[in-house]
């Protein structure tokens, strides 16, 4: 049964009252399911078939059977249990050694028959009470029902346009990508020639300065060059791009003076030769007869390969694929944190992503977990979150979080806990969680078998 149906099953049952009940004369303490096995002109047989003894020794004060079963109104049986029958409020079994021990455990006083304790019975308050807190839990679970009925209409349509950007993106990256190809290839085939050219004129140009290369080398007298070199380059090297070579000879070098400027220009000639020769042979001199294909193909590889691009195709397709629930009702909290507030820390929800604690007044942020997966029951999978791998506790496990969802209009979390050291326990509410409302039909249906329980 499910929890609204019960919740809506007990509402109504309690709005019944007694008056609609007809009590069903049995031994004192024996619960209506159990009525046909007391049957006051026939031997009593003990519940677990251990004895028969004489009806009339049932509820005599004195344990005949091994399960407690003869004595359901009296304490003689250590393990036996009395039923509460409680009219106006919820029926309850209370153990039997607590019979007539001067306490009052049931609300209509029948466990303290034979004590002179003074009870009043409060079945009814408190049948009134739970009835308007049942009242407004069904009124929160109606609601949260029909705002669960939104957020699935709003997930649906919210997975479709991610469905759909991821593939426009996919295809808009592919069609950039063929672009890229073809443009690459126009570049490479405007540079053939290029290159073919630079080669043979680069090939021209070491050969004619290598020639000269020796011819100077001919004519250049080694240890006079130093000599002279050694005299005037600190002077003169820094101003021979801007003075006219005819300084030197005014300078008084008399027939060096070619020799200077010779071996000078032989130097300039090579080094360039050698820094055109190094940039050519690095690809680092490049021409497109088209300047704009030549941008749009940077700009295009920039796009295709920049991370934004990237980590928006790859947030798409994480995001399809978690798992938010049979008609995707939990997809809302994704990329959203909840947060509560203690006396001491502030505790953060990110459903989907990890769970966090940081001190009130300063200090560091701890990680309690991880987001590892929906770990509810069989029948109710997706009312149980589980976070692992959280900060590790000294000489301890990793810290770990037991989400527990319960239905509400407010997506909120209401308490946290630790009952053992290093797992963490949150209470969340969410309208995803809530169920359908029972139709009036089965409620009565089951509300006209439980209720003659009295």
């Amino acid at each position: 049964m499910s929890c609204a149906l019960l919740l809506l099953l007990m509402s109504l049952a309690l709005a019944m009252g007694t008056g609609a009940a007809v009590e069903v004369q049995r031994p004192r303490g024996v619960p209506l399911s159990k009525r046909q096995f007391y049957e006051e002109n026939k031997p009593f047989t003990c519940l677990d078939g251990s004895s028969t003894i004489p009806f009339d020794r049932v509820n005599d004060d004195y344990c005949d059977c091994r399960d407690g079963s003869d004595e359901p109104g009296t304490a003689a049986c250590p393990n036996g249990s009395f039923h509460c029958t409680n009219a106006g409020f919820r029926p309850a079994f209370i153990p039997s050694s607590r019979i007539n021990d001067g306490i009052c455990d049931c609300c209509d006083t029948t466990d303290e028959y034979n004590s002179g304790a003074t009870c009043q019975n409060t079945c009814r308050e408190m049948g009134r009470k739970e009835r308007e807190s049942l009242q407004i839990m069904a009124e929160i679970t109606k609601e949260g029902f029909m705002l669960k009925q939104q957020l699935i209409h709003e997930a649906k349509r919210g997975q479709e346009d991610k469905r759909g950007k991821l593939t426009e993106l996919q295809g808009s990256k592919k069609g950039l990508e063929g672009k890229v190809e073809a443009l690459r290839t126009v570049k490479e085939t405007a540079e053939n020639p290029e290159k073919e050219a630079k080669e043979r004129h680069l090939k021209s140009w070491e050969g004619k300065y290598t020639g000269r290369s020796h011819y100077l080398s001919d004519k250049v007298d080694t240890s006079t060059f130093q000599t002279v070199w050694s005299g005037i380059k600190d002077k003169y090297l820094s101003e021979f791009a801007t003075r006219q070579p005819q300084c030197l000879i005014s300078a008084g070098f008399g027939n060096n003076c070619m020799l200077v400027l010779a071996t000078l220009k032989y130097l300039m000639m090579i080094l360039d030769m050698q820094t055109l020769h190094r940039h050519t042979r690095a690809g680092c001199i490049i021409r497109f007869e088209n300047t704009n294909e030549c941008t749009l193909c940077l700009q295009v590889n920039h796009l295709i390969c920049h991370p934004e691009f990237i980590w928006i195709c790859r947030n798409l397709e994480k995001e399809i694929g978690f798992d938010f629930g049979p008609s995707a009702e939990f997809a809302y909290l994704y990329s959203q944190c909840y947060e509560l507030s203690t006396s001491e820390y502030i505790y953060r929800l990110c459903p989907f992503n990890r769970v966090s604690q940081k001190p009130k007044f300063g200090g560091s942020e701890t990680n309690l977990g991880l987001w590892g997966q929906w770990a509810g029951p069989e029948d109710n999978l997706y009312s149980v979150m589980k976070y692992d791998h959280g900060q590790g506790c000294w000489q301890g496990p990793n810290r770990s979080t037991t989400v527990k969802l319960t239905c509400g209009k407010e997506t909120v979390v209401t308490s946290t806990s630790e009952p053992s050291r290093c797992e963490y326990l949150m209470e969340f509410t969410t309208p995803a969680v809530c169920q359908e409302p029972a139709s009036l039909d089965e409620v009565l249906d089951e509300v006209l078998h439980e209720h003659t329980e009295l």
